[in-house]
């Protein structure tokens, strides 16, 4: 259950749009660090008495030690302006009329018409495919849609800020619960769509924002959602491109090589759908699915090149190599099934 407690904020660390981040002094004296999402509760102040979630970090989870505003104290109310009908976030106290693409533009098509969609199962990787893409065929026009698998709010990414920043995406859509892209869209299947058709993409890379959950059993993890989103890509006319998570850095058995994530991920998916591997690296599809060998442009070398840092669990590609070459195999083979040059 959640821990709610009471703090003053002391200082504006950083802010941009969607997201704002604070110093607090905690009822109990102590100091602590906090993100306010501004689209739900507004702005803070110095001198703010706030209400913050404390449960993540009281249970020490991987929010990297920020508690969560979750209303100000000084205001008596909030209005953050109507973007239609759709809630999200429906039935909490944060629900917000964000609206969707599909209430606005309903006769949208449909049909991707064989865009490739990299489906990726970690956030993390969304980087490394971007980065790659542009390595691999300079000017392709790349939009991420973002699942509610992990964070709902789009701004809490600083992934796609320091993406969207190098010029690497086109825009964003915000799936299902998700909240904050360019575009706002109902499901998964229609945010592909949408990609797609309103951001004109060339390439559409799809998976949750940070945060993946796992349990260590066999179902029981976010990132199963990856099978859903490439039997989508399969059903809309897509060419659905599976981003494998794989590694030689993680110290779990069960990540080690190709995850069993992927494994059971490729064993859910009904369509069949693009492995690419990188060389030496193989996976059994029990005759289902195609696994392609590809070996991308240097990940680590691409994601230089675009200035943007990316970390799977603390570890850069000099860490964990084989988790950054199976994403840029996924890129480099998503690029390969465009016809050069890219569009300007």
């Amino acid at each position: 259950m959640p821990t709610f407690r009471t703090a003053t904020v002391t200082e504006e660390l950083a802010t941009r749009p969607g997201l704002q981040r604070v110093r607090l002094a905690m009822d109990d004296g102590s100091e602590a660090r906090a993100y306010a999402l501004t689209d739900l509760t507004g702005p803070v102040a110095e001198g703010d008495e706030v209400v913050v979630n404390t449960t993540a970090v009281d249970l020490s989870l991987g929010t990297g030690g920020w508690h969560v505003v979750h209303w100000n104290l000084a205001r008596r109310e909030w209005s953050g302006g109507a973007g239609g009908h759709v809630m999200k976030v429906r039935y909490t106290s944060l629900q917000a009329d964000v609206g969707a693409d599909e209430e606005h533009h309903p006769g949208r098509p449909t049909d991707l018409g064989g865009t490739p969609v990299v489906a990726c199962s970690v956030h993390s990787q969304v980087g490394v495919v971007a980065a790659v893409l542009a390595a691999a065929r300079p000017g392709t026009r790349v939009a991420y849609a973002m699942t509610d698998g992990a964070a709902l709010p789009l701004a809490l990414s600083d992934l796609v800020h320091d993406l969207r920043a190098a010029g690497l995406l086109v825009g964003t859509v915000t799936a299902g619960h998700a909240f904050g892209g360019d575009h706002e869209a109902v499901s998964v299947p229609s945010a592909l769509a949408v990609a797609r058709h309103a951001l004109d993409a060339e390439v559409v890379v799809a998976g949750m924002g940070p945060g993946v959950v796992g349990t260590g059993s066999r179902l029981g993890y976010s990132g199963l959602e990856q099978a859903g989103i490439l039997d989508a890509a399969a059903w809309l006319g897509g060419r659905p491109v599976m981003c494998t998570r794989a590694s030689s850095g993680d110290a779990r058995p069960r990540h080690q090589g190709v995850s069993h994530h992927s494994t059971t991920v490729l064993d859910a998916t009904r369509s069949d759908v693009d492995v690419p591997l990188p060389p030496g690296l193989a996976v059994d599809l029990g005759g289902r699915h195609r696994a392609l060998t590809v070996e991308g442009p240097d990940p680590a070398g691409a994601l230089a090149a675009a200035g943007v840092r990316v970390t799977t669990m603390g570890r850069g590609p000099e860490q964990d190599p084989l988790f950054f070459a199976a994403a840029a195999s996924a890129a480099a083979h998503a690029a390969s099934l465009l016809s050069p040059p890219a569009r300007p």
